[in-house]
């Protein structure tokens, strides 16, 4: 699957990235879903961020948000039986740590190599979440495959791009440490240390707009965002800017 973000800063990030996603899915005869959220929904992620007022001046959280939405969307919608990721070691040892720096236990909860399916999820699997960004690199290069090489422009100061480089620096010190950190979180997990916390779980029920899952009464978050944006943008047109 590609989702065309719409963003296109310094580089052309979203459309060299379905470039090289459609050349690699010709090549090996795979079938490609393609959603432009701008097309879409009526914004590009950057936009609608700052009509939201939404990641004090970074698009990143929206672009979760509709990342997770779509995903999910197509999952369910096609019928297909799992939803796989490309998160790597890097990203998910640079995740975790965050989520253990501000100790948000509901989201160290939904952090794991495999999210079983439930009413209105797809089962989410991650299978290269054990290997390194570089052995991942190294791999593309070997097989010949081409990717997109540049960082999204909004990466550059992010906070991920911060713990990434914190985890790096103790890699250098102490080879293996990302990976013990990322296998030790998951080993408590098996031994029941989030048991309590995971019979709190919020009840889901489907959003009256799109039909998701949310915990949230009324609309879920990425329905709330669009109305958000929608106001904002007749707002604008009212004044005339």
């Amino acid at each position: 699957m590609y989702i065309g973000l719409g963003i296109e800063e310094d580089i052309s990030y979203s459309s060299e990235s379905k470039r090289l996603t459609q050349k690699f899915a010709d090549e090996n005869n795979l079938t490609l879903h393609i959603v432009d959220v701008e097309e879409e929904y009526g914004q590009p992620v950057p936009l609608l961020a700052d009509l939201t007022k939404r990641g004090h001046g970074r698009p990143c959280s929206v672009c979760g948000l509709a990342k997770r939405h779509v995903m999910n969307r197509i999952a369910r919608d096609l019928g297909y039986a799992v939803l796989a990721t490309g998160h790597n070691l890097d990203d998910e040892a640079s995740v975790l740590f965050g989520n253990t720096l501000n100790w948000q236990g509901e989201y160290l909860l939904r952090q794991s190599p495999v999210l079983p399916e439930s009413p209105g999820l797809a089962r989410k699997v991650k299978p290269l979440c054990r290997f390194y960004e570089r052995e991942m690199a190294a791999y593309t290069l070997l097989r010949g495959i081409e990717y997109i090489y540049e960082e999204c422009p909004f990466a550059l100061g992010s906070k991920t791009a911060y713990y990434k480089e914190l985890l790096n620096q103790l890699e250098n010190k102490r080879p293996g440490a990302k990976l013990t950190f990322y296998l030790k979180f998951l080993e408590a997990r098996e031994q029941g240390v989030f048991a309590e916390k995971e019979k709190l779980q919020p009840i889901l029920s489907p959003c009256p707009n799109c039909g998701q899952p949310t915990s949230a009464p009324g609309l879920c978050s990425f329905c709330r965002l669009m109305e958000r944006a929608a106001q904002a943008s007749s707002d604008i047109i009212k004044r005339g800017e």
